[in-house]
């Protein structure tokens, strides 16, 4: 039988309604199938589905059994039978409008417990119905009226190119609730899992392996260094190698797991599962109402995105991070290295990139403009030569960093048997090797853009070969000790020139080109030969071999080619050394903070791809969002409800890192090979901090799309943390302890807010944006927020309710989180639900708190507990419940003391 069946159920003082197994003498019997129940009043009506699941498929001579209990005592799941009805499918269909009339009987089958009325209802007739028919039904109904529909839609959805590469196991649950005007409009919540909880970890696990393996094969082509400056390497690699082979045990377990698509709150702590978010689920609610549009609302839930596994004893990234880079000076003292700060970090780390990218890529483009040499294809000539001068000056730019003259100067001063100038001229007596003394500094200039370098040394001892350590220089006074180094060395004997005179061969050998190309067409279209200066060379070439294009150009690009390949391995090297440095100096705690920093990054982004993808899906016919999309961006606002307190505090600064980090990372969105759901997988590709998530789209939707978004532009999202903690915890850090980490991080994230609505304002119309019942101005909401977070108010909920409207207004992405997305979230997932039935739906006033309590009591946020902990209790108890705002209080009987 295609459908399912609602009962309504009509008796004295019951509390709880359950169908037994369906009986049949062709079939085993299967368990029964425990519905909702619900508090009774001297009256009560209630209306529950009943779905066959496709593994015992109904047909006419199917019999099935309705029996009820009167649930005492819910809190104690202990309950008393009452009565039991018997009908067959034949029965209900040969019966009136297909509803049947049947009387509750006793065990013994003599006294009548109530009446059953039992109906058919098609696929997809719920959500077609008319709501207006809806309510003459039941005139008299006392309280909202509850749906069950757990996956009567599941089959299409995870067939569908849309949904089903990315959302799996649809939870549904429908409502009933009264307007003001007496009207009923019906709500469907369906929760789902998300595959990206596990596909993007073990896709950045791979990532992260093959970055290390690329860094630690830099680092054996380095060249060869002094004796300390190998040992320093060799320790350097063997660090790596401990992180690659730990992540690659990682990879192993999370591979042999299978038809999962979440991480239950129990499992957080578990070694092998740190990189899988906890708990990652989506969220949506669909509103139908008279003689209206229909209307939906998304969010996401997720626990916090923090290392449970490593623990919180020291406090989480932000404050170990701070405290790392305060103590790194003296760690380059100790393993005499040059400190370098994460600025001058990232640099290196961009130019390594940059290099790999474009090298290849500019022979490629090099060997193009020969071949359009070859057909003599003065089109295709002219492209290839200006890609390739476009990539070659882009080349050149990179290189022409301070810092990549500065580290070839240092790495100079590593290698073996180095001795400068002035030593060579007076040398100086060696001190004993590695060991620290007063010494004195000399000005050096620093590096641009960043801090001012502090004075170093001019001069190295040649016994250890190390900058600026156990040297002497002559001063006025005579000869003084050298302090450590904190800068990069400029020495006298390394000629600067050098590396200019390099860099700038490139420029000329490409100029070169641009003048053999302009001397070929010049001739191939007979014009008068001109000869500027930078045509001499061009000229002297051609005077004996005017045919063949390619053969005189030829020797230009492959010297071209050579120029590039010199440059790169000199600066390739330059770089690596000075991330040698970084890396030497930042053992063992720099290896840790990345390791811990990584497996927050995998949770965080996890979730945010989850919920672009949510909402490009949801975006795809709306021309004012996918515009804002690629003109400006997107707006993701992450809801915290941890405390600042305890253990709490450092989940929370991992996830103030976490989320920060978030902000390197761009999506694009590509055009499907097939239309095979496994090409449809969001992939991410790219580097620790320089992440690129692509979503793939099939092909029919791709061409819809418009064409910024088709030429594969980056499309950014802005991501906002605001936390307010609200469990008993909270109210210990309030009266006693600290909370100026949650008041600097709403201050922040308020001010990053702020300025992404000043950027949407002056790029899109604000007719692109939304339309929602309540009039509020975007600009006065934020207005409200700011003082909000500026105004000392004790567990202020106010700030997560307007960040959230805001978010919604800004066609955002709405993220709520709390330790484990179960208990905390689940409140504040179903207040925000009812908050938004009532101001954008004219939801009762009578029927707030009942509607609040029924989606607490029946709705997918504790069908979410259950799948958690296997329990269907929420993890408080009263004297912590005494603690949360009134609104964040779960329904009597729906909560307990359990393990999450």
């Amino acid at each position: 039988m295609t459908g399912w069946l609602t009962s309504q159920c009509k008796w004295r003082q019951a509390y709880h309604f359950s169908p037994s197994q369906p009986i049949s003498s062709t079939k085993k019997l299967q368990p029964a199938q425990r519905l909702p129940s619900m508090l009774a009043n001297k009256d009560p009506l209630f209306l529950t589905g009943v779905t066959f699941p496709s593994e015992y498929p109904a047909s006419p001579d199917t019999v099935v059994k309705l029996t009820v209990y009167d649930a005492k005592d819910k809190s104690q799941e202990s309950s008393s039978f009452l009565g039991s009805a018997t009908f067959s499918v034949a029965d209900l269909l040969r019966a009136k409008d297909e509803r049947l009339t049947l009387t509750l009987r006793s065990s013994d089958g003599v006294c009548a417990a109530g009446t059953i009325v039992v109906s058919r209802l098609k696929m997809g007739e719920m959500e077609e119905v008319d709501v207006d028919h809806i309510t003459t039904d039941i005139p008299s109904q006392k309280c909202p009226l509850v749906c069950e529909s757990a996956h009567h839609s599941c089959i299409e959805r995870e067939n569908s190119p849309l949904t089903g590469p990315v959302f799996r196991n649809p939870v549904c649950k429908v409502y009933r609730f009264q307007t003001v005007d007496s009207k009923w409009m019906l709500v469907r919540e369906q929760m789902e899992e998300c595959t990206l909880s596990f596909s993007v970890p073990k896709q950045l696990l791979s990532l992260y392996m093959q970055e290390d393996m690329n860094r630690v094969q830099d680092l054996r082509e380095l060249g060869e260094l002094s004796p300390h400056w190998d040992n320093l390497r060799k320790e350097v690699m063997t660090r790596y190698g401990g992180i690659i082979s730990s992540y690659q045990e990682t990879l192993a377990e999370l591979d042999k797991i299978t038809g999962r698509s979440f991480k239950p709150s129990c499992c957080k702590a578990q070694k092998s599962l740190e990189f899988i978010p906890i708990n990652l689920h989506t969220q949506r609610m669909r509103v139908t109402c008279p003689k209206k549009t229909d209307a939906f609302y998304d969010i996401v839930t997720v626990g916090a995105p923090a290392a449970h596994f490593q623990g919180f004893k020291c406090g989480g990234l932000q404050r170990l991070l701070s405290r790392y880079e305060a103590e790194k000076k003296s760690f380059s003292t100790a393993y005499q290295c040059i400190y370098y700060s994460p600025e001058h970090t990232a640099k290196a780390q961009e130019v390594l990139s940059t290099m790999s990218l474009l090298q290849p890529l500019i022979t490629s483009l090099a060997d193009q403009l020969l071949q359009a040499a070859h057909e003599h294809s003065s089109p295709g000539l002219r492209d290839a030569l200006k890609n390739l001068s476009d990539k070659t000056e882009q080349f050149v730019h990179t290189l022409k960093d301070e810092l990549v003259k500065s580290a070839l100067l240092a790495l100079h001063a590593a290698r073996p048997g180095y001795v400068s100038k002035n030593q060579k001229q007076a040398p100086a007596p060696c001190q004993q090797p590695c060991q620290g003394g007063e010494q004195n500094q000399s000005p050096v200039q620093g590096l641009p853009g960043h801090s001012p370098a502090t004075q170093v040394a001019e001069s190295t001892a040649v016994c250890n070969n190390v900058e600026g350590l156990q040297t002497m220089t002559a001063g006025e006074g005579g000869i003084m000790p050298l302090k450590h180094q904190t800068s990069i060395p400029h020495h006298t004997e390394f000629d600067e020139e050098e590396w200019d005179r390099l860099w700038a061969n490139v420029a000329k050998c490409l100029n070169c080109v641009i003048a053999m190309v302009d001397k070929l067409q010049e001739r191939d279209h007979g014009k008068p030969e001109s000869v500027p200066e930078q045509q001499q060379l061009a000229d002297v070439i051609t005077s004996h071999n005017p045919g063949d294009w390619k053969e005189q150009l030829c020797p230009l690009v492959t010297r071209l080619k050579e120029c590039v390949m010199e440059v790169m391995e000199k600066a390739k090297r330059a770089m690596t050394f000075v991330l040698l440095q970084e890396a030497a100096c930042s053992i063992p705690q720099g290896f840790l903070l990345q390791q811990r920093r990584d497996v927050v990054f995998s949770q965080a982004l996890s979730a945010l791809a989850c919920g672009f993808v949510m909402r490009v899906y949801a975006g795809l016919q709306d021309e004012g969002f996918l515009r804002q999309l690629h003109l400006v961006g997107l707006v993701a606002q992450f809801e915290s409800l941890l405390s600042t307190y305890s253990e709490e505090i450092g989940m929370l600064e991992d996830m103030e890192v976490g989320i920060s980090d978030l902000e390197r990372v761009v999506f694009k969105i590509t055009e499907a090979k097939t239309d095979d759901l496994s090409d449809l997988q969001p992939l991410v590709c790219g580097r620790r901090g320089h992440f690129t998530v692509e979503v793939p789209l099939p092909q029919v939707v791709f061409q819809t799309l418009p064409e910024e978004i088709k030429e594969g532009k980056p499309l950014r999202v802005f991501p906002v943390l605001f936390n307010v903690g609200i469990n008993e915890q909270q109210t210990i850090a309030e009266r006693f302890g600290d909370i100026s980490l949650q008041e600097r991080i709403n201050q922040k994230n308020f001010e990053t807010l702020e300025a992404y609505y000043k950027s949407l304002s002056e790029k899109v119309p604000l007719e692109c944006l939304p339309c929602f019942q309540t009039q509020t101005d975007i600009k006065e909401l934020l207005e409200t927020l700011g003082q909000n977070v500026v105004t000392k108010k004790r567990k202020n909920v106010e700030i997560l309710w307007i960040a959230g409207t805001i978010c919604r207004r800004l066609n955002g992405i709405r993220f709520t989180s709390c330790k484990s997305a179960k208990d905390r979230t689940s409140m504040s997932v179903t207040l925000e639900q009812c908050a938004l039935l009532r101001d954008e739906h004219q939801l009762s006033k009578d029927f707030f708190v009942r509607a609040l309590d029924c989606m607490r009591r029946e709705g997918c946020r504790i069908e979410n507990v259950q799948k958690n902990i296997r329990c269907r209790k929420y993890a408080f108890n009263m004297l912590q419940l005494m603690a949360f705002p009134k609104c964040y209080r779960p329904p009597e009987g729906t909560y307990g003391k359990v393990d999450s």
